[in-house]
């Protein structure tokens, strides 16, 4: 028998489900998923569920960072070829 491959969107309609009130054996038959497989999902959702909240904080974050992640690549570029430049002049 060939494994199925779960996109973590699916895996969380599935966990929101149960959280909803939902049977877990009617999930379960629903979606042809064993109840140990169900509750890994949910327990994975749970411990993860914090970073649904860090999304706007981490967005700006990353650009901030990005940001200054180029300025100083354009930094060490335009310092490495004053160093050419002066390897030359001196050469």
């Amino acid at each position: 028998m060939q494994r199925r491959k779960w996109d973590p969107k699916t895996k969380a309609i599935v966990v929101i489900q149960g959280l909803k009130g939902k049977p877990v054996s009617e999930i379960c038959a629903e979606h042809q998923i064993s109840q140990a497989q169900y509750y890994m999902w949910r327990d994975q959702f749970l411990s993860n569920a914090s970073k649904a909240f860090e999304g706007q904080d981490q967005t700006k974050r990353e650009t901030r960072l990005a940001n200054e992640n180029q300025t100083l690549k354009k930094i060490v570029g335009e310092l490495t070829m004053e160093l050419k430049k002066s390897d030359e002049v001196l050469s």
